[in-house]
Order: structure tokens, then sequence, then C-alpha cells
């Protein structure tokens, strides 16, 4: 079999500026907003001539965090609970070919200087990630109803509140932006980043999760999430 070489179309700049935090499948996080600048010689805006009318679109990707990973033939995804299952069953980032996929709201589509940027919304994607193609969703045919999957038959459920300190209120407030910011957050913990085992005990540590250009330090406290403070990031 011929290998192929792939060339990426651009590069994806998302609000998620590490890993930890990002919503396990894309629109859990409906105000997680990313812009998708076209490079080089697909910089042009006839590349995207009528993606305009398609309110969703398919966005094919690199985990380029897994580049030099390699891959396993069984992973333990986070419904698993620490069991093991195919590469192929799941949506793991560990794959032979480190190629992801996310359905994502499409916004709008700014003409920057000649060049297409593609506005996104309820992204599941990390900051700076190579983007490979871009593909149109097409309601008929990429929404079946009859399709199911036992192993995960629904979305992940949101159970815990998300409540801010007396402090994490002062420092929101100075965000210009502060009520997107904080929709932003509620929405991203709502989803509990944490792996599944540490949701099975008691857990008191205290998280950070980088976003924007935030770290937003939160705790377990009874039945919610306490945001505990907004920090803006170091380097």
């Amino acid at each position: 079999m011929s290998t192929v070489d792939m060339t990426p179309i651009g590069t994806l700049h998302s609000c998620f500026k590490e890993k930890f935090g990002i919503p396990r499948q894309p629109g859990l996080a409906n105000t997680a907003r990313a812009e998708l600048r076209l490079e080089n010689e697909f910089a042009t805006m006839d590349a995207v001539r009528g993606l305009e009318q398609c309110s969703h679109v398919w966005v094919l990707f690199l985990f380029s965090e897994h580049l030099d990973r390699g891959w396993t033939p069984l992973v333990r995804p986070p419904r698993s609970g620490g069991g093991k299952v195919g590469v192929f069953a799941t949506r793991s980032t560990f794959r032979p070919n480190p190629i992801g996929m996310s359905v994502v709201k499409l916004e709008r589509i700014e003409n920057r200087n000649g060049q297409p940027v593609l506005h996104l919304s309820g992204v599941d994607i990390l900051d700076g990630t190579p983007v490979l193609d871009i593909k149109p969703y097409l309601p008929y045919a990429d929404r079946l109803e009859q399709a199911d999957y036992p192993y995960a038959p629904d979305g992940q459920k949101t159970t815990l509140d998300v409540v801010f300190s007396e402090q994490a209120q002062q420092q929101l407030s100075k965000d210009s932006a502060a009520a997107q910011l904080q929709q932003l957050i509620i929405d991203v913990l709502s989803c509990d980043p944490r792996p599944t085992h540490r949701r099975k005990r008691d857990d008191n540590r205290v998280y950070g999760t980088l976003l924007e250009q935030y770290n937003v330090r939160w705790q377990i406290q009874d039945s919610h999430i306490d945001v505990l403070s907004i920090d803006p990031a170091t380097d």
C-alpha cells in the first residue's frame, strides 16, 4: 500500500490552551469558540465559496500532541472505568493515523485581508491544532436516527452546578467580556473535566484549567463545582 502525504490547510485557534478541560465531544460547550485560519495556497476566498450556507461543518484535524507517541490496539477511554477496548471502537487520540473529527457550528466566514477565517463554536479542539480538511455537514446523510452504540448511548450529562466564589466574581468583572467568559467557564466545568476514575471517590484537590488567557482554579464541593479564582495565565 502506498503512503499519502497530507498538508494541513490551516490552523485552528481555540479557547482551549491545554488538553485538560476540553469537552470529550463537540457541542457540549456551545460557548467554546475558535477561529480556523486557512494558510498558504488554501487561504483563498474561492476555496470556501458557498460554505457560508452551512450551519455546521466537519473539521478533520491532526492530534498534533500525539504525533510522536505511536498507537496501541487497546485503549482505556473515559467511559470504560479503567477497562480496555479496541482503539477502532473508540475516538481515542492514540491512533495509527492520529486524525480527529468534530462537527461544529459555523458562525460566519470572515474575509480578513483577502483570506478566509472561519468563526466556529461548540469546538472541542486544542488551540494551535493543524486542520486537514473542512466538509459541510449534511443533515439528511450525517444524522442517522436509527444509529446505535450501546457503549455510549447518549451525550455526557451535566450533573454539577458551577458556583463562583467572591474572589472569582471580582476577577471575572475585570474582563471586558465577563458574561461570555463566565458562560464558557460554566459550560466547560459543568461537563466535569476530571478523569472518570476521580469522579467515583472523594476528591478534594484543586484543579486548574486554562481557558482563553486565564487559569481557572476550581474544586468539587459537595454537589457543585466551586470556581475559586480566575487568574491571568502566565507563560
